[in-house]
């Protein structure tokens, strides 16, 4: 990296006479924050622009490269949908620009942050150009959650037919091959979102367009760069080629500008390149004194390289993975190095050519790992190349030093018949230094690396730590399928039956089928303090037990009447706007699978709508997921074998945060891989205050009555239990029917009350709905970036204790042990000079007085109200902790042990 306070592209710029000027940024970005510059061994072009955040050239922070491909997907996200960057896609450039300044400082962590929040998938392909870009398509990929991810290679794969070809003029190996393994899954019509790491002329992207559009024309193309360098006749040859072609061609980049040539400036390339090689000679390597080798435990299920595709399925299980792969490289690094604990660990993780992306999630993950452990570390990312570079020894210079080695992958020159070279820069330091403790080398089966005392790679780290680690990861082959080899045995061959009413709930047996087992006969019952005490402790899961019912009082009871008579019209109007965004979407054969238990009554609502409104008669099941333990892959084999899983729309009453909607997205992508089946994770509820799906009745933080009581108006049915003493692997997830509260049972009267309302909605609804399904429903997770603002704020450290919204701050009164309740000055107390609280907020209210949990009012909070489970409870009891389930005859008694 350049000094402090020194660009490291200002020598090019003085001795090439060459002039960077930035012309604009959607983000306030200049190109000298981006990139730095050096002399190419090209004689095509004299210039390089060397990227200061891409950590090909320059070993850079992960989180900086991570943060800059997810931060340029954000934009390519806001594009496609015609938004402007807000204030926190802003925010994340300041950091990155402050990042790149100042390694040493927090913005990296703060940067990524702000740009790893997942969104919603899109269906719509991204193409990343090798070598250079494979990683930033990866993580602009990850962003948009793309169905596909392929990157353009330069390695053949014999047998497998090419399904396009290209050439990079410019670059030092021009040919570039695409080679899908599943080629339909380019021949649709979705958009497609080249991503490259600068645009110079844009005739390459220009090349790939014309080809990809002759076998499957698009609509729509995005090419994402992360400077954009076209001049104006440049632009209008985009503008050009996408007239020609009937398509769109959009151009996104996090900052735009004009390089200015003299017209020598190939002359003055060369000439310096002869003058620094004159008097620079290869100085002599020593050899690591110790190379040890790693077989990483990488999912063989999962690509290595996305030059076959990548799938959402694939990513949801590396992210799974990460951590115990991140522990096995904390375990070898720390092995490998006598650490010296008067200094900071550095650690380099150096990929190989295209195989970027999963090198930087390694290198992202051991940094998370090591100062997990406490480890005061400095972890830095690059990669190898094919790109012959000067190096020279100045601040003001981009490539200060250079390794250069035979390929270990293609040994043979075609042409020369020598051998091919390749490169590594940056990595030595000043006067020859060692920079690094440990270099982990990332490299897959493909290629073999000659032994130390032959010309390699292995050889020349030597020069950059005392001691290297070899990561192999396996090769998947082209034709990878989502199957795993253990796919059919993960599936049940016999499968339990629903329960239904009477015999289990208050509902009518045609409203809903309950995919639950029946554990009213367990005493899992525990008074909510314990409960917390086990749950924070880590002593249990919440899913374990239940909390005891909460009965309420008779002013609380006249509460949830009045609520219901005051907000049942717009639940109706709600329940009428999404049911008819499902029918207009999914079809009149879609099959509602209702999140029990909140979620069943707005199933049973939604499915009442369809019959009035179209005479439909659609299926409705309610099935447990429990946060963080995932769905119950059960009921979705239930699910799959009796219909068509791409029709089964998922339903819940709200969001809060988006925890569930997360949940979700990622259990049903890991069913997948295990499966081969594919659930549509898009959810559909009522309420979406947190911005967290985009199928939903409004966006307003209203109350839905349902969540002011529990069992008493969800068909007398407990919230779901997830007990390995009680559940077998081929049991649906359990639950129990309070027969014995019927008497305070409200379920039928809040459905009848709202679907009475119906046809005073109706009119409306015909008119909203469509309003909905054009206006922006894109998903910006702004819930939970308020919810991580107000856990800093109050210093909880913990997102799962802080619940944003009506329904959710219902729950920290009914369920959890409360301890503040946030409310937003404009929804709160009163209307003002003494008036009543807002209806939505008075059992909410009614609740805080009745446990004593304070109440404080706030000016600018996103929700309507914000409930805060104690940080820190603890009852203080004796024993061991955890909970046990202990068997006595054919009944179960569950009893909490806490911590002392």
């Amino acid at each position: 990296m350049a000094a402090e306070g020194v660009w490291p592209g200002q020598w090019v710029a003085d001795h090439l006479t060459l002039t960077l000027t930035t012309t604009g940024s959607p983000v306030g970005l200049s190109l000298t924050d981006l990139v730095g510059l050096a002399v190419r061994r090209n004689p095509r072009r004299a210039h390089l622009l060397v990227s200061r955040v891409l950590g090909k050239h320059v070993p850079t922070d992960p989180r900086v490269v991570l943060g800059a491909g997810l931060l340029l997907g954000a934009l390519v996200r806001l594009r496609l949908v015609g938004l402007e960057p807000g204030a926190d896609v802003r925010a994340a450039a300041e950091h990155l620009r402050a990042a790149v300044d100042d390694p040493a400082s927090d913005h990296a962590r703060r940067l990524l942050q702000l740009v790893q929040s997942p969104a919603p998938a899109l269906d719509l392909v991204v193409l990343g150009y090798a070598e250079t870009a494979t990683g930033l398509g990866d993580a602009v990929a990850e962003r948009l959650g793309a169905s596909l991810y392929l990157h353009s290679t330069r390695r053949d794969v014999p047998g497998l037919e090419p399904y396009a070809g290209f050439e990079e003029s410019h670059s030092h190996a021009t040919s570039h091959l695409l080679l899908p393994a599943d080629p339909s899954q380019l021949d649709g019509r979705q958009p497609l979102v080249l991503v490259d790491d600068e645009l110079s002329t844009g005739a390459t992207a220009l090349g790939t367009i014309e080809a990809l559009h002759r076998r499957a024309p698009r609509e729509r193309y995005v090419v994402a760069a992360l400077v954009d360098l076209r001049s104006d006749p440049d632009r209008e040859r985009f503008a050009a080629l996408g007239a020609r072609l009937g398509t769109s061609i959009d151009v996104v980049a996090l900052a735009s500008g004009t390089v200015a040539l003299p017209p020598d400036v190939l002359e003055r390339g060369r000439a310096v390149v002869a003058e620094v090689d004159r008097r620079e000679t290869e100085p002599l390597r020593p050899e690591p004194e110790g190379v040890r080798r790693l077989a990483l435990d990488w999912p063989r299920s999962v690509p290595e390289t996305a030059r076959h595709g990548v799938s959402p399925v694939h990513r949801a299980v590396l992210a799974e993975r990460l951590p115990r792969l991140a522990q096995a490289l904390a375990e070898a690094a720390q092995d490998a190095v006598l650490a010296d604990v008067e200094r900071p660990t550095t650690v380099l993780v150096l990929g190989t050519e295209e195989l970027m992306a999963a090198p930087l999630r390694l290198a992202a993950a051991l940094q998370s790992e090591l100062a997990a452990r406490g480890r005061v570390a400095k972890v830095r990312f690059s990669t190898t190349t094919r790109s012959p570079v000067l190096p020279l020894d100045d601040a003001g210079y981009a490539i200060r030093s250079a390794l250069a080695f035979d390929a270990s992958d293609e040994p043979d020159d075609a042409v020369g018949g020598g051998r091919r070279r390749r490169f590594a820069y940056n990595l030595v330091g000043p006067d020859g230094s060692r920079p690094y403790d440990v270099v982990l080398l990332v490299i897959d089966e493909g290629s073999s690396l000659p032994p130390l005392g032959e010309p390699g790679l292995l050889g020349q780290l030597g020069s950059v730590a005392r001691q290297v680690v070899v990561v192999t990861l396996p090769c998947a082959p082209p034709q990878v399928s989502l199957l795993s080899p253990d796919a059919r045995s993960a599936v049940p061959q016999r499968l339990p039956e629903p329960l239904r009413g009477p015999r289990f709930g208050s509902y009518a047996p045609d409203e809903v089928a309950w995919l639950l087992t029946d554990l009213s006969h367990v005493a899992l019952e525990a008074p909510v303090e314990e409960r917390e005490e086990a749950v924070q402790s880590g002593g249990a899961h919440y899913a374990e037990s239940l909390p005891v019912e909460y009965q309420p009082t008779p002013q609380y009871v006249a509460l949830f009447e009045a609520s219901l008579h005051e907000s049942a019209t717009c639940v109706a109007a709600a329940v009428g706007v999404v049911t008819e965004l499902v029918l207009a979407e999914r079809g009149h054969t879609a099959v509602l699978a209702s999140l029990a238990r909140a979620g069943t009554p707005v199933g049973i609502l939604m499915r009442r709508w369809a019959a009035w409104r179209y005479g439909l008669d659609l299926p409705h099941y309610a099935v447990s997921i429990v946060r963080g333990r995932g769905i119950d892959t059960t009921a979705l084999a239930y699910l799959a074998r009796r219909h068509d899983a791409g029709r089964v729309v998922f339903v819940d009453g709200w969001t809060g945060k988006g925890a569930i909607a997360r949940e979700l997205t990622t259990a049903l992508a890991r069913h997948e891989l295990t499966t081969g089946v594919r659930f549509n994770p898009d959810l559909a509820v009522l309420a979406d205050p947190g911005h967290c799906v985009r199928t939903f009745g409004t966006r307003d933080d209203f109350l839905v009555p349902s969540a002011c009581l529990n069992s008493t108006v969800s068909g007398l049915v407990s919230r779901t239990v997830l007990n390995d003493a009680l559940i077998g692997p081929e049991d649906f997830h359990g639950a129990k029917f309070y027969a014995d509260l019927a008497s305070d049972d409200v379920s039928g009267a809040f459905l009848d009350a709202v679907a009475a309302r119906f046809v005073d909605v109706a009119e409306a609804v015909e008119s909203r709905w469509p309003e909905v399904a054009r206006s922006d429903r894109a998903v910006t997770w702004s819930g939970w970036r308020a919810v991580d603002r107000i856990s800093e704020t109050y210093g909880i450290g913990d997102a799962n204790l802080v619940k944003p919204g009506v329904g959710e701050t219902t729950r920290v009164l009914l369920r959890r042990v409360p301890w503040r309740v946030l409310v937003r000055r404009d929804g709160g107390r009163s209307g003002g000079a003494g008036a009543p609280a807002e209806p939505d907020l008075r059992h909410v209210l009614l609740l805080a007085e009745q446990r004593g949990v304070p109440v404080e009012e706030l000016d600018d909070l996103p929700y309507r109200c914000v409930g805060l489970i104690h940080p820190r409870y603890t009852r203080g009891a004796s024993g061991a902790s955890g909970m046990a389930v202990h068997l006595s005859g054919n009944r179960h008694e569950t009893r909490m042990r806490m911590r002392p």
